[in-house]
């Protein structure tokens, strides 16, 4: 069995049948009275403009080559003016229509202008609304048939269908338009089939053939066998072959217009396999294709795999809208041009609610206590251990007795350390070292801090990389590295978190060249007591966050005064707590409210990114930036410019990467000047290149200066905006490239040159975080004397109380750390977060126990106090910095509410409060 369809895609289907037949159905389901202007003008009005009907026989032409009934529409004086219909009693809400118009243009028409189909959506207590619902590109004297669909979920006071598009001045000729139903919700259901059950994609396992189903710019076709039999589907009798693909993107697809809610969770589910092409295995994507009534493309990956040419494979991920959608298509897509894209199945349902994971139980933490076996060599031997390859161990002595610094300030008073040292020789691989299994000491959901000494022999010649590692099953587990280029002692210190039940799991030294030696000394793994952690930095935070105030009451009488009740509510804390947004976001109003509520900084995701900005050379879009501006400055949020340049080639657009050195410093200007005076005075901050200890693109293409320029052009632009440096894995001990000292010896480098640096941002995509490590790293940094934010703070975990408690730990130390100025979350709704499990908020607003501890955590962050006036007409209290109310009730029950400010700073502070009117 084979049956194909050739499909030139969306666009191309549109844009190249320019020979159409004309729409000739006369029957009653059509929405639109008058479809084929056989009764003259009636139920149509020219909008703005004018139009009349030309008939065969009006001796009347437009260089159209079919002689038939048409209208042409002109004067037309803007590109909105058209020809309209009222629909609003013919149509229903939440039901699927397709349009169909055949179109034409005539007059002073150069190449090819695009004909629009609008819905305009009116209800007298709110401002008109408008859903584009297709265009078509059009040329000269050819008819152009325009294709699309619409749902509306709720029905407005009045809906006109209107076409519109070409330029000033050019006629439009319209032959026929149809408006016909194409699906409404059912209900009746098979009996034990509910909406949540029921399978959106139509014709799912392709067992009425091809029907529903297209292809994206390619051609499909269905098979019930392949290869001579050796491809078969996994289910069912069928599967489709997306084949003859020149694109990545080209695949199949099925249209879900008005099938899909949105604030609504889906699932989809593909089963799927490659062919041809001499290619075994490719990333296969599930994508949808999203088109708002504001006619703003919008693409969703929904999931992804690595597929082969040897068996099927099954895949699933999950999507939401945020806002309204004229229309949807689901699609696979992804491996190279020319290799087929197999499709046994797709479903797509409502994605069922997973219910909150419960606390981990963990008895006997034993937290502080070392779970290896002779981490000390206590006997003089390496009972316990065991070499990683064909290396030797040895016992020696000579290493440090004191504990390193940070597993210092997370044990406290300790034991020495023995002296001796496990010396490692032979070495002929980088992996080799010694090794312990671990496998039965480790207890899930616990934090595992990791400390040793570590020193290399003599000899070497270049840096060398030192890594605890551990080995998880088949996962390999990063537990620290440091890099090393002499003959010290150095510390490493990192963490991890094992989530799953490993079957083996083991931890061992390697990284140095081969024939290098390794010194390892009184290697240590032991769980953190994160609430000790915290009491400690709750009094830090009291030392550096908060001040002793005095109330000075003035301006009533004395008598009023003394005795009466204070209320003092602090209303917000003056520490900055800020997150990432995006575009489709905020088009979610249960997003907006729980940002306007809980930030009050925000950063954009990608929408103020160079590719975002500029995808295509001299193509600019700012529009999605300049929503998201303006919704944080109608609502006092602050906001943080992300980011000028990106310095991983990875994230450079390829017409960037294309340009020779004298076109990619006029590039670069332009893009300086452009962002910077569009929106000066508008970011706070700005992220100028971000990423240089882990990117090099424009310092290779334009010389070492370029990073300093674009400091100083950044600077002298907007004077007003901090500039920014911002990496990664600068805080978690576990990247030689960002470690704290690469960081500041970057930054030194940079002012040195004269470049602005002004802060300095670390991202703070963290695992397992522990406390004494990211305060090790803050400690190195302070010394700098530069405000440090977290500027992209995450944290992961499938258990939503251990990714509380991680939230819980990092905002702490944030808080807690006198060179700290401010936090940004690196989002917080599921979906649209970019780590797994790292969501506060469940995709459909549900607020889960990770959410409530940062909730939790900022309320403890306001201070309030009651009490009396004293005799001398004051009251005191200690309290966070930030905005206050407070409340006087005389002894005669009079009310007067004030605010006030206590201001950063360490002295304690008086402010003069005037009640007159008491």
């Amino acid at each position: 069995m084979e049956n194909s369809r050739n499909d030139n895609g969306e666009h191309a289907k549109q844009n190249n049948n320019n020979d159409v037949a004309p729409i000739t159905s006369s029957d009653r389901t059509n929405v639109i009275v008058n479809h084929d202007f056989s009764l003259g003008m009636h139920s149509w009005h020219p909008n703005c403009c004018e139009a009349s009907v030309v008939t065969a026989d009006s001796g009347i032409s437009h260089g159209v080559l079919d002689p038939s009934t048409y209208v042409v529409v002109k004067n037309r004086k803007e590109t909105w003016q058209g020809l309209e219909q009222d629909i609003t009693s013919r149509v229903k809400p939440c039901c699927l229509y397709k349009v169909s118009a055949t179109v034409a243009v005539s007059g002073l028409v150069q190449g090819m202008v695009e004909v629009m189909a609008i819905l305009k959506l009116e209800n007298q207590q709110s401002p008109t609304n408008y859903q584009f619902i297709a265009k078509t590109c059009v040329f000269k004297e050819k008819w152009v048939r325009l294709e699309g669909m619409f749902s509306l979920p709720s029905l407005p006071e009045r809906i006109v269908f209107y076409l519109e598009g070409p330029s000033p001045g050019i006629d439009l000729l319209i032959q026929s338009v149809t408006i016909h139903l194409e699906s409404e919700p059912e209900l009746e259901r098979q009996e034990g089939v509910t909406v949540e059950d029921e399978n959106l994609v139509v014709n799912p396992n392709f067992e009425d053939g091809l029907n529903n189903w297209s292809g994206r710019s390619c051609k499909i076709v269905c098979h019930d066998s392949m290869a001579d039999g050796k491809i078969v589907p996994l289910s069912g009798k069928a599967f489709a072959a997306a084949t003859e693909r020149t694109q990545s993107w080209n695949g199949i697809q099925q249209e879900i217009t008005g099938k899909v809610e949105r604030k609504r969770v889906y699932e989809a589910t593909a089963i799927v396999r490659i062919y041809g092409n001499n290619v075994t295995n490719a990333t296969v994507q599930a994508t949808l294709w999203v088109q708002n009534p504001n006619q703003r493309d919008q693409y969703i990956g929904i999931a992804n795999v690595q597929a082969t040419d040897k068996e099927w494979i099954q895949f699933k991920g999950k999507f939401l809208l945020n806002g309204s959608a004229s229309r949807v298509v689901i699609y696979i897509e992804g491996p190279p041009p020319g290799t087929d894209i197999l499709l046994n199945s797709l479903t797509l349902k409502h994605a069922e609610k997973i219910p909150p994971s419960p606390r981990p139980a963990i008895e006997n933490p034993a937290f502080g206590v070392n779970i290896l076996t002779n981490s000390q060599l206590s006997d003089g031997t390496t009972n316990g251990w065991f070499p990683l390859g064909n290396c030797t161990l040895s016992v020696a002595e000579g290493s440090p007795r004191i504990l390193p610094p940070m597993a210092r300030d997370s044990l406290g008073p300790h034991e020495p350390l023995s002296g001796r040292y496990m010396l490692v020789t032979n070495r002929t691989q980088t992996w080799m070292g010694p090794a312990q299994m671990i496998t039965d000491k480790l207890k899930l959901f616990l934090t595992y801090q990791i400390s040793v000494w570590v020193k290399l022999g003599s000899g070497i010649n270049s840096p060398q990389n030192v890594n605890v590692a551990l080995g998880i099953d088949s996962q390999w587990v990063n537990g620290g590295q440091v890099e090393i280029n002499d003959d010290k002692w150095h510390e490493i210190g990192g963490s991890f978190r094992v989530e799953k039940q490993p079957t083996k799991a083991l931890v061992y030294i390697q990284g140095p060249s081969s024939g290098v030696d390794l010194m390892v000394a009184g290697l240590q793994i032991f769980p953190v007591d994160r609430l000790a952690r915290i009491k400690h930095l709750r009094r830090q935070s009291d030392k550096i966050r908060r001040s002793d105030v005095t109330l000075k009451f003035s301006g009533a009488d004395a008598s009023k005064l003394s005795g009466a009740t204070v209320k003092v509510r602090q209303t917000r804390n003056s520490f900055p707590v800020g997150t990432c947004i995006s575009r489709s976001s905020i088009d979610n109003e249960d997003f907006v409210d729980f940002f306007l509520k809980n930030f009050n900084w925000a950063v954009f995701g990608n929408e103020l990114k160079w590719y975002w900005t500029e995808p295509e050379q001299g193509k600019l879009n700012y529009q999605d930036a300049d929503d998201m501006l303006n919704l944080c400055s109608s609502n006092n949020i602050e906001t943080r410019g992300h980011c000028i340049f990106w310095e991983v080639q990875a994230t450079v657009q390829q017409w960037i990467q294309r340009m020779n050195q004298t076109d990619l410093n006029s590039a670069v200007q332009n893009r300086l000047t452009d962002l910077l005076n569009r929106y000066k005075g508008k970011f706070k901050h700005y992220d100028v290149n971000n990423e240089m200890l882990h990117g090099s693109f424009y310092q290779d293409k334009l010389g070492k200066d370029i990073r300093v320029n674009m400091f100083k052009t950044a600077h002298q632009l907007d004077p007003s905006a901090t500039l920014f440096v911002n990496d990664y894995h600068i805080e978690d001990g576990c990247d030689p490239k960002s470690c704290p000292e690469k960081y500041i010896e970057h930054i030194l480098d940079l002012q040195e040159k004269g470049a602005p640096v002004g802060g300095i941002g670390i991202q703070g995509h963290i695992d397992s975080p522990v406390g004494p490590i990211v305060c090790s790293a803050l400690d190195r940094l302070g010394i700098l004397g530069l405000p440090i934010w977290f500027t992209e703070l995450d944290v992961s975990s499938i258990n939503e109380h251990i990714r509380g408690d991680d939230l819980e730990v990092m905002m702490w130390e944030a808080f807690g750390h006198p060179a700290v100025e401010g936090v940004m979350l690196w989002g917080f709704w599921e979906l649209f977060m970019s780590r797994d499990n790292s969501h506060l908020v469940n995709a459909e607003g549900d607020v889960n126990e990770a959410g409530r501890r940062l909730l939790a955590v900022k309320k403890e962050w306001l201070s309030h106090a009651n009490g009396h006036i004293d005799q001398n007409g004051a009251f005191a209290f200690r309290g966070y910095h930030g905005n206050y109310a407070v409340e006087v009730i005389s002894s005669s029950s009079q009310k007067v509410l004030k605010t006030f400010v206590v201001e950063k700073g360490d002295s304690a502070q008086v402010i003069t409060v005037d009640l007159q009117g008491l």
